[in-house]
């Protein structure tokens, strides 16, 4: 499934320090600019995921909805996580690549 190698790819990503996670720090991260790619847990609130599409829609970040908050939190060596923020390009294209091909 798709969805195993990106949340992988997340994991790999995670391990190299590309990644930001939680709501404070991916909102810090798109904000300023640094954020490349917005993952948020379908399982997140409405309010979370209204939020996030408004942010990155202005901010012009490519965001994706996948799996839930403790699949998220499991790729990343933490306990669960909402939402997330990839920082390197590469790694952002690879995951947008295999979240395109789902879809």
């Amino acid at each position: 499934m798709k969805s195993d190698q990106v949340l992988s790819l997340i994991g790999l990503a995670t391990k190299a320090g590309r990644v930001a996670s939680g709501e404070f720090s991916t909102e810090k991260e798109v904000k300023s600019g640094r954020g490349k790619l917005v993952i948020v847990a379908m399982d997140a609130s409405e309010n979370t995921k209204k939020k996030f599409s408004n942010m990155c829609e202005f901010y012009k970040v490519p965001i994706f909805f996948l799996a839930d908050k403790v699949s998220l939190g499991h790729c990343m060596g933490k306990e669960f996580r909402a939402s997330l923020v990839v920082l390197d390009e590469g790694f952002a294209k690879s995951i947008q690549k295999k979240l395109d091909a789902n879809n």
